[in-house]
């Protein structure tokens, strides 16, 4: 029960309790207990809500910051990414593989915010080495949901 339960919610946060409890095939007090003890046990660590800002009023520059670190002795990457993702402005930080150690994800009002951040926060601290940043220009898909729907074309065929 528990991954299907955490499939539908990741697809759906806002299902009802009865609706969740109707295509788990249980009761329910059993639904909303599985999701008590999800959160308890922090697995189900935070409910959040998919925005296309491009088509608001509101101006918001996505970022990706590639980050190469010396890590700490005996902590590994893990104090420098705290460091990093204790800062308000930081989305996101995932230790990944390749050239780079972290990647960083911001959102600000513009480039130069981002700017600013990269250099008097994340280049100052003692272990980064170097960074990369990359500006979202367009989102298609995120979290699993497409962003770019293309309006299906409803003009008549002409043939001669």
């Amino acid at each position: 029960m528990r991954e299907e339960l955490l499939s539908i919610i990741e697809k759906n946060s806002r299902i009802g309790i009865k609706d969740l409890a109707v295509l788990l095939g249980v009761s329910e007090i059993d639904a909303a207990n599985e999701i008590t003890n999800l959160e308890n046990e922090g697995i189900i660590c935070g409910y959040h809500t998919l925005i296309d800002w491009e088509k608001t009023s509101i101006e918001k520059v996505t970022a990706l910051i590639e980050v190469r670190v010396t890590p700490q002795r005996g902590q590994g990457f893990d104090k420098i990414a705290q460091r990093i993702y204790n800062y308000p402005e930081v989305k996101s930080v995932y230790l990944i593989s390749g050239g780079f150690d972290l990647m960083v994800t911001l959102e600000e009002k513009t480039l130069k915010d981002i700017a600013a951040f990269v250099t008097d926060k994340l280049s100052t601290l003692d272990s980064v080495l170097s960074t990369a940043t990359h500006f979202i220009l367009k989102k298609y898909k995120d979290h699993g949901t497409i962003l770019d729907k293309n309006d299906e074309d409803t003009r008549e065929v002409v043939t001669p």
